[in-house]
């Protein structure tokens, strides 16, 4: 049986925040980021542990799946109960900065 995906807050504003970055230049674009983060997801759901471990990680496991034509990664966590998406986060910019949001499982 699958396990619910379930997003930090911040992890859906971030989400939020580059689609609508993403819409205010291109509707096509926006549109396109959507799509891919929603596979990411789905692949995620389907096989978490195909991703690897986020690198610098100590004191819990952290994993991540690149989007392929966009910046950005969605690193989650995965739980007894459920998968916790911690982040969707710029590749290019402070990095591990949502270490904070998860080992709380």
């Amino acid at each position: 049986m699958l396990k619910p995906v379930l997003f930090h807050p911040a992890a859906d504003a971030e989400a939020n925040a580059a689609w609508q970055w993403y819409q205010e230049r291109s509707e096509t674009a926006s549109s396109r980021f959507f799509s891919e983060l929603a596979v990411a997801i789905e692949n995620i759901q389907t096989h978490p542990l195909r991703y690897p471990l986020y690198p610098g990680v100590l004191d819990y496991e952290v994993r991540y799946r690149s989007l392929k034509r966009f910046p950005y990664a969605v690193v989650f966590e995965i739980l007894n109960d459920r998968i916790h998406v911690l982040a969707v986060a710029h590749v290019r910019r402070r990095p591990a900065y949502w270490q904070e949001r998860g080992g709380r499982g």
